[in-house]
């Protein structure tokens, strides 16, 4: 391969370098490491509808509006630049560094600022370029780092005197320009030509140990004001240094954001593009400021934005190119003084809304699953956002901090897409309401459920499923399947059905459930029906609650110091010292077909048939009409795992026995146990299988569009062809 790779040419190379980038970074998460950023001060970031919008004049602008007023208490200023190309000809950072010093010298200002610009990481070719005639980088004191870039570690700085005099505190600029490349071209292209590659945790590293600029001093709030500002490069979609889109790069912070607009001819457009990509990845964008160029695409876009999000319009930047810029800046000054308002209240909102949840949340939520006396206001999980598997929680009881707290409900259950895939169900998940809205389902077709359906059975219910049956939540997708397996049950049982009724003298005939002791299979009162009195089902949860099944308390399979080990329930307790297979070495010893012909089979089924014909003698009027399982794994049961040979002989036994068979399926499908359903495992097939689990899953199929309706969870129902036949 690396002989076949060399005699390609340069721009062949470059095709197939970037492909492969391109396709292998679209499925790595951003999210590797733990994000924490400040929220004591505001954070916003810039971005562009396209390159040359102007996000630079913009955020010196905005630096001047903060720096430069009357008054005379201190303030700090950061601004951040992780990504430059064209260095060190072009470098952003330092334009709003030197810019700032002019107009700080031209508007006469009160408070002394000390303005500081750094570049930190340089490619080796960039680098170069900055020594000029005093050689190359190796030969120079430059410190190498990793991934072919080296610590240029210069910084320039200067002190602003202002006119008010020694006794004023000095406030500071600090421009901070992160990884910079030579060539003036997309980042990933520069990053590729200079063999400078950056990868995305490594970049976001770096930014959140620059976010803390500012919060890490030890002054207090009241004694300094703080703000900090980040420019991307180019265009809201514009790749970063390793190919990902920067909207997808700096998702895992979430950061509000400012969008420099396009004022010119096409603008319109592509404003409106750049606003619905950012926020169709969750970002809050507080205000749209562009360029005005005659055109006044501001008032389409007030249309479009419906008066939610202020545009802002700046007065033409002067062509001339020795310009000072210097009678524009106080053209603008108004403009960057009402945009630093809407940024300093949406900051005060922001902060307000998050400190306020808890308690409000307290007050009038009726959470599921809890005793809320036992849960005071400062234990309420404040969630901003959510990133592949962890959510962004506000933490504010001794600083304001927003962290990342891994999803260790939700991964298990229903997020089973990464950070990278989240953005495309988004995005399809605007398709599909975009162009269905909401669609009664009753005698109709569309596309995305009938390509659903058909993905469903070709997929799990490949070789036994016909029909695929859609619900919007688990509990009443469990109802649902209860109702077909007692009407396949009455239909295969037809000739004693009539018989039932004169038989018992009139007595009202019973359908009743057979499932495991410590079962959960949702909180509507038919799923409830289905499971064993537990603390869920007690008078105080659920007064109606009786019970209409009979319950076997199974085996369970424990792993202690790497052996696994069988526990017996009270029943057959007395016949463990008699049991040959009561431990095994591996989880594959456990399902193994082979214990079918064991001792302990032998033993379950005599023990399950005992129990039936008890069950039968003293319930005369009731007839088990259906089995329900978890298979392998009772979720809220306290995570037990059943001897898969009780749960296949129990199968066995209802299927001869002509029971239909539910499965629950919550816990163990899609590769949480190492197969793709239970059965792989279980090394069965069931009539009905109601899969909980894929309410996220299921959409993760996403380029096939396959939302339910407008935008609810899916919690299909498949079933053997017979029980379709008996229902239709």
């Amino acid at each position: 391969m690396p002989l076949l790779f060399s005699t390609l040419s340069t721009a062949t190379r470059r095709r197939v370098y970037l492909k492969s980038l391109f396709s292998s970074s679209r499925f790595i998460s951003t999210t590797s490491f733990a994000l924490e950023y400040p929220l004591s001060h505001p954070i916003y970031t810039v971005w562009g509808s396209n390159t040359a919008v102007g996000k630079t004049l913009v955020s010196a602008g905005i630096a001047a509006s903060f720096l430069t007023p009357t008054s005379t208490s201190p303030f700090k200023f950061i601004y951040l630049k992780p990504v430059q190309t064209g260095f060190p000809s072009d470098s952003d950072s330092r334009f709003v560094y030197r810019k700032f010093g002019e107009i700080f010298g031209h508007r006469k200002c009160n408070r002394t600022v000390f303005a500081s610009d750094e570049t930190v990481r340089v490619s080796a070719p960039a680098g170069e370029l900055v020594l000029g005639s005093r050689g190359s980088v190796e030969t120079q004191n430059f410190t190498k780092c990793e991934s072919g870039f080296w610590e240029l570690g210069s910084c320039d700085g200067r002190k602003l005197e202002g006119e008010g005099g020694e006794e004023v505190r000095v406030s500071e600029l600090i421009c901070k320009t992160m990884y910079a490349w030579r060539d003036p071209v997309s980042p990933h292209l520069a990053a590729e030509r200079e063999n400078a590659v950056v990868a995305d945790a490594e970049l976001l590293e770096m930014l959140k140990k620059c976010l803390c600029i500012g919060s890490d001093d030890g002054m207090r709030e009241d004694e300094v004001g703080v703000f900090t500002l980040i420019e991307t490069a180019g265009g809201v979609a514009s790749p970063g240094p390793s190919g990902s889109l920067q909207c997808d790069l700096y998702r895992p912070f979430r950061l509000p954001a400012l969008l420099v607009g396009d004022g010119r001819l096409g603008g319109i457009s592509s404003t409106i593009s750049a606003y619905e990509s950012l926020k169709l990845r969750g970002y809050d964008v507080v205000a749209v400021v562009l360029e005005d160029q005659g055109l006044v695409n501001d008032v389409p876009l007030l249309s479009y934005l419906r008066n939610r999000v202020p545009v802002l319009v700046l007065p033409p930047i002067p062509a001339d190119m020795s310009d000072n810029l210097m009678a524009w800046f106080d053209e603008s000054y108004s403009v960057f003084g009402s945009l630093k308002e809407v940024m300093l209240s949406s900051y005060s909102e922001r902060m307000q809304r998050l400190h306020d949840m808890p308690k409000k949340a307290v007050e009038i939520f009726w959470w599921p699953f809890t005793q809320h006396k036992l849960v005071p206001e400062e234990n309420v999980t404040v969630i901003d956002s959510r990133c592949g598997e962890n959510f962004s929680v506000h933490k504010g009881k001794y600083q304001d901090v927003m962290i990342q707290q891994f999803d260790a409900c939700a991964s298990w259950w229903t997020q089973g897409p990464d950070a990278t895939l989240q953005i495309e169900l988004a995005r399809d998940m605007g398709y599909t309401a975009a162009r269905f809205g909401h669609v009664m389902f009753p005698t109709n077709v569309y596309e995305p459920v009938l390509k659903c359906a058909e993905l469903l059975l070709e997929g799990v219910g490949k070789g036994w499923a016909s029909r695929s049956y859609f619900s919007d939540n688990g509990s009443t997708a469990i109802e649902i399947a209860l109702k077909m397996a007692f009407r396949k049950f009455l239909f295969d049982h037809e000739e004693h059905v009539a018989s039932w009724g004169s038989d018992m003298k009139g007595t009202h005939v019973e359908l009743k459930v057979l499932a495991l002791k410590g079962s959960y299979h949702g909180d509507t009162l038919g799923a409830m029906e289905a499971q064993s009195p537990s603390p869920y089902t007690g008078f105080l949860q659920q007064p109606w609650y009786s019970g209409r099944g009979f319950f076997l308390d199974p085996p369970l399979v424990h792993i202690c110091d790497g052996t696994w080990r069988l526990s017996l329930p009270g029943k057959l307790r007395s016949y463990e010292e008699k049991v040959a297979d009561m431990f095994f070495g591996s989880r594959d010893e456990i399902f193994s077909k082979s214990r079918d012909d064991s001792s302990l089979a032998r033993l379950y089924a005599s023990h399950i048939s005992e129990e039936l014909l008890v069950f039968s003698a003293e319930n005369l009027s009731a007839h088990i009409g259906a089995l329900i399982l978890e298979p392998v794994i009772q979720g809220a049961g306290g995570m037990q795992m059943i001897d898969p040979l009780f749960q296949r002989t129990l199968v066995n036994e209802c299927q001869y026995r002509k029971i239909p068979v539910i499965f629950d399926e919550v816990f163990t499908g899609f590769w949480r146990l190492g197969a793709e359903l239970h059965w792989q495992l279980m090394l069965y097939l069931t009539h009905l299988l109601v899969i909980r689990s894929l309410r996220l899953f299921s959409m993760v199929i996403h380029t096939l569009h396959m939302l339910w309706g407008a935008l609810l969870p899916l919690n299909p129902l498949t079933g053997l062809r017979t029980i379709g036949q008996t229902i239709i």
